[in-house]
């Protein structure tokens, strides 16, 4: 069946094959806790995975999301406390907006002088944030200063569980929001003509220009779309952690490139799938997840994810190789 030989189908064997090995090694890995903390941790690296695999589809490399969400989210607090505002629709609908302009000045660049995206995401990461710092400075907004709409807001969860110690664990409802992005991008790709040009222009631009399609939107679509999703996750992540810090998802790129590669995309563009991202996100916030409940130090953890990076480049460059043959 043609299912079986999907690479989604493979990642999704290898993850249930890593979950069972993992439960067996370390039990407390199938706790409610463990478990909900999990689907958590999943949100913000998902949401900004989506954008890059949009990005890795169209044949580029995006470092500058982590960059973007934090600019996004740290711009947004500031304005809401110097304001006293208190609210959630228009911060993150602000947010969003944040991101997407800096997506477009992405886009801008690539398009217009077409460079290299992975040189000009690592320019446009690296002023972001030292704007960021430089002009607004590196307090940290706590949660006594916090709107306490935002807070309430990033407190929704979905399943409440009472442990025998007393202790509740939720399942946030952030999840649903994650989902909900990933559904749209899901049916924007598959259904739509610019999903076909994302996957067109990533698998030989001089030939999608040929057949039709408007390579100059394309790009423009991609980069700022990217953005976008990373002003929403932005402001996801501070809602659930209850503070602004402008220093946060430093090194974060690397974690969210090693889930889309992870998940069957290829770094040559025109290949990639949301349902394939998912599971490559979750595979990878496991694999984190369990090296810290087995103490291992954060060093050796940003040493897995290279390697991770490494490997799963490496099997989808094999693979493109061996289907061209």
């Amino acid at each position: 069946m043609k299912i079986l030989n999907s690479t989604e189908f493979v990642i999704a064997c290898v993850l249930v094959a890593a979950m069972v090995l993992i439960g067996l090694v370390n039990p407390a890995f199938w706790g409610f806790d463990n478990l909900f903390s999990l689907a958590k941790s999943n949100v913000v690296i998902g949401i900004m995975a989506l954008g890059v695999l949009l990005v890795m589809i169209s044949g580029g490399i995006d470092v500058s999301l982590p960059s973007f969400a934090v600019a996004a989210l740290y711009i947004v607090v500031r304005a809401m406390v110097e304001l006293n505002y208190d609210g959630v629709l228009l911060p993150f609908i602000a947010a969003a907006l944040i991101g997407l302009v800096l997506g477009a000045f992405n886009a801008l660049i690539i398009e217009r002088f077409r460079m290299i995206p992975l040189i000009v995401t690592l320019g446009t990461a690296s002023i972001v944030r030292g704007l960021l710092l430089g002009l607004m400075g590196a307090s940290i907004v706590n949660i006594n200063k916090m709107p306490k709409e935002l807070i309430a807001f990033g407190k929704h969860d979905l399943v409440t569980v009472q442990a025998a110690n007393g202790a509740s664990y939720g399942l946030t409802a952030m999840v649903l929001v994650y989902l909900g992005l990933a559904v749209a991008m899901h049916l924007v790709l598959r259904y739509t003509m610019i999903g076909r040009s994302v996957y067109a222009y990533g698998t030989d631009a001089e030939s999608a220009r040929r057949a039709g399609f408007n390579t100059r939107r394309t790009i423009w679509f991609v980069y700022c779309t990217a953005g976008l999703l990373a002003g929403l996750a932005g402001m996801l992540h501070t809602s659930m952690i209850w503070q602004a810090n402008p220093r946060d998802f430093q090194g974060l790129e690397l974690d969210v490139i090693a889930a889309v590669v992870l998940g069957g995309a290829s770094i040559f563009g025109g290949r990639g799938s949301v349902l394939g991202t998912l599971i490559g996100v979750f595979m990878l916030v496991m694999v984190k997840n369990s090296l810290i409940l087995l103490k291992v130090d954060t060093t050796w953890q940003r040493v897995v994810v290279g390697m991770i990076i490494v490997t799963a480049t490496a099997i989808t460059a094999w693979r493109d190789r061996r289907k061209l043959a």
